[in-house]
């Protein structure tokens, strides 16, 4: 397989899209690339935070996992992006790290990379999906080849969302088939990635 580089970019506040990051990150690692786990920067004031046990509790358990660089998006053969949903829209603070990625785009330097997204929300009819695609409209942008999950593996039917994969917060945790599904998209978003530089190099 043609070796991949995968930046797996998220932002998490209370700790749901950090572990569904860390199984898509352990997914791809598992199918033979060189991954890199980032977060974006926390643009919350202290006092909204501090309001929130769980999400305050989450920042200090992730302060080792190093924050997003547009470099890291230019180092990156393949993009996974996962993000809470917001009124059925991607949390400003992933936007806020998208909206420095002007020069890469100007550069070309986004075109023709794979790029994949995921999502949590509180409930279950949340805007998982309407996130997912707001996220592709950035994708687009870029000129990215985008590779949702589909229906690709078993797992997919138990978890249920084509789009890219999504957890209910107010469940818990994500469950081991949730992870399961975030694994499975991050191999799938590998293998295509490895596809496409093997063809280009023959090309």
């Amino acid at each position: 397989m043609e070796p991949v580089n995968v930046a797996v970019i998220y932002y998490s506040a209370t700790g749901s899209v950090h572990a569904l990051a860390q199984a898509a990150a352990e997914g791809a690692q598992k199918a033979g690339a060189t991954v890199r786990l980032r977060k974006v920067r926390e643009l919350a004031p202290q006092q909204a935070i501090e309001a929130n046990p769980a999400w305050a509790r989450h920042i200090q358990d992730s302060a080792d996992i190093t924050e997003a660089a547009p470099e890291d998006l230019g180092w990156a053969d393949a993009v996974l992006l996962g993000t809470p949903t917001r009124f059925g829209n991607p949390a400003s603070q992933l936007r806020a790290f998208l909206e420095t990625t002007g020069p890469l785009w100007a550069q070309g330097l986004l075109a023709g990379k794979v790029c994949s997204a995921f999502t949590a929300s509180n409930t279950a009819h949340g805007g998982q999906e309407s996130t997912i695609l707001a996220l592709s409209n950035t994708f687009y942008h870029w000129g990215g080849i985008i590779v949702p999950p589909g229906y690709t593996d078993p797992v997919q039917f138990k978890t249920g969302n084509p789009y890219g994969t999504s957890h209910v917060a107010a469940l818990g945790a994500p469950g081991e088939d949730t992870l399961e599904s975030a694994r499975h998209q991050a191999r799938r978003v590998v293998e295509t990635a490895a596809a496409l530089k093997a063809g280009r190099a023959a090309a």
